[in-house]
């Protein structure tokens, strides 16, 4: 298979992930276990997993002191800081703030790739992140309450979020160009448990797991396994192939398909006026993955 397409296809499934995340992980939180006791189970699940599988199949280390430096920042940016931060500052603001605000993480990506990566920004490349920016911008604004009201240090929080994450693209991609996606994920993995673990600890162990129904061990197991290995797995392995640029694009595909899920199970219904604003966001992603060098063959 083309590897572009191959790209493609798992940045659109991770997008498809995340945007089904929203509705899952309300069934879940605050209801039966806090955020950061959640963080915690998905952190330390995927540490142990990748740990494992790096340990018995690729058995390969990270080396030399700036790639273990690296490695180190990834974990922390790009698990601890991020998870931390989006779960803490969704719990104080509005959804629709903190939908708003993760649109940034392009523009953080575009800016850290020039500054670390030295990547070229062509006006095509900042036109059709500009195009992505707005279509987001206008779906979720036009799909939000009046009544929804934010929070100043929960919006700051999304913003630390996003920041952190866009930062983690850009510090993740030379770790991906010499070494196996299972052993970048596996350490920043391992870092990111170490972090987090005394934050939730003891809403892990609070909740009455014997009431727990089928239907919320079931929405658990999602978060861990797709939400948090799969997404991060394929994240991590596309930029191999790709710039950060085009990875954080994919963001903006996330209201999207979460709208079309909440069609699909009768929660929202599908006007013209959103199909507008997702076609600007799919011809601004389709802009940025035409810029020259968004996609490597390899």
């Amino acid at each position: 298979m083309n590897k572009q397409v191959q790209v493609h296809g798992a940045l659109f499934l991770v997008a498809l992930i995340y945007g089904s995340n929203y509705s899952i992980a309300k069934a879940v939180m605050p209801a039966y276990m806090g955020p950061f006791g959640l963080i915690v189970i998905r952190v330390v699940s995927a540490a142990i997993f990748f740990g494992l599988f790096t340990r018995l199949i690729t058995k390969e280390k990270i080396v030399g002191w700036n790639d273990n430096l690296r490695s180190i920042l990834c974990g922390v940016t790009g698990v601890a800081v991020n998870q931390l931060c989006f779960f803490a500052g969704l719990n104080l603001t509005a959804p629709i703030n903190a939908a708003l605000l993760m649109v940034i993480v392009p523009v953080v990506v575009l800016v850290f790739s020039a500054i670390l990566l030295r990547e070229r920004i062509s006006k095509r490349k900042v036109g059709g992140i500009a195009l992505a920016f707005l279509g987001a911008f206008l779906l979720i604004y036009t799909s939000s309450s009046e009544h929804t009201t934010g929070n100043l240090w929960g919006d700051l929080l999304i913003i630390l979020n996003a920041t952190s994450f866009g930062l983690y693209l850009v510090l993740v991609k030379p770790l991906m160009q010499k070494y196996n996606a299972f052993t970048v994920v596996s350490r920043i993995f391992t870092v990111g448990a170490i972090i987090v673990v005394p934050f939730g600890w003891q809403q892990v162990m609070a909740p009455d797991y014997n009431s727990f129904p089928d239907s919320i061990w079931w929405a658990i197991a999602f978060m861990v396994i797709a939400v948090t290995i799969i997404a991060y797995l394929f994240n991590t392995w596309a930029l191999r192939y790709a710039n950060p640029s085009l990875v954080g694009a994919y963001i903006y595909l996330q209201p999207v398909l979460a709208i079309v899920i909440a069609i699909g199970v009768g929660k929202d219904v599908f006007t013209v006026q959103k199909a507008i604003y997702a076609l600007l966001i799919f011809a601004g992603v389709y802009l940025v993955s035409r810029t020259r060098q968004a996609v490597t063959e390899g």
